[in-house]
């Protein structure tokens, strides 16, 4: 994805795995609105957000689409079950290469104050 506008803060070949997950977008049924936001420009406006902290109300329009929306496509994709999706697909393709190691790995842990 390095080619695209939006390389330098969504991984290499991160939004093609993501392209396919997305649910189609709602066609309204009585018509006139604007054309719908690039899927792209939104992922990578909700990836910035989700990798610097920013909040949501500070997101610049400099992504292509507007705080709400990127905000409302966010609120639209999270049930529909993506984010899970893309990190099952990432680590099953990581897996594939051998560079998962579950050696280590922590399944659950709680802090409980002792009496």
């Amino acid at each position: 994805m390095r080619s695209s506008r939006w390389g330098w803060i969504v991984p290499d070949g991160l939004w093609e795995l993501a392209r396919p997950l997305l649910p189609p977008a709602r066609v309204r049924p009585q018509g006139g609105a604007v054309a719908n936001i690039d899927d792209e420009a939104v992922f990578a406006a909700i990836i910035y957000v989700l990798v610097s902290g920013c909040a949501w109300r500070a997101l610049r329009r400099a992504s292509g689409a507007s705080k709400s929306t990127v905000r409302r496509r966010f609120g639209i994709w999270s049930p529909a079950g993506v984010w899970g999706r893309l990190h099952q697909t990432v680590l099953q393709l990581l897996d594939g290469r051998d560079l998962v190691d579950l050696s280590r790995a922590v399944l659950d842990s709680a802090h409980v104050r002792g009496k």
